[in-house]
């Protein structure tokens, strides 16, 4: 069996507005509308670490007063 390919941010988003649309049609049976909806949450668990990881990325490291380093956010640093 072939590996999965892994998707990027961008396409896994594009995968849960996919199933958003479908659901949101009213056209799906109840199990499979929970099998989507089972789908989106995970994709969704998957984006919102994606999104952690990358902001951890963004953390700047500053030179103190005193010469020791500190981490800050990114948007405090302005």
């Amino acid at each position: 069996m072939a590996a999965k390919k892994k998707l990027t941010f961008e396409e896994r988003l594009a995968q849960v507005e996919a199933l958003i649309g479908q659901m949101e049609s009213g056209a799906l049976p109840l199990e499979d509308a929970l099998k989507q909806y089972e789908e989106g949450m995970n994709a969704l668990t998957a984006l919102e670490k994606e999104l952690q990881s990358a902001q951890q990325r963004l953390t700047v490291l500053r030179r103190a007063a005193d010469g020791t380093e500190e981490e800050v956010p990114l948007e405090e640093d302005e």
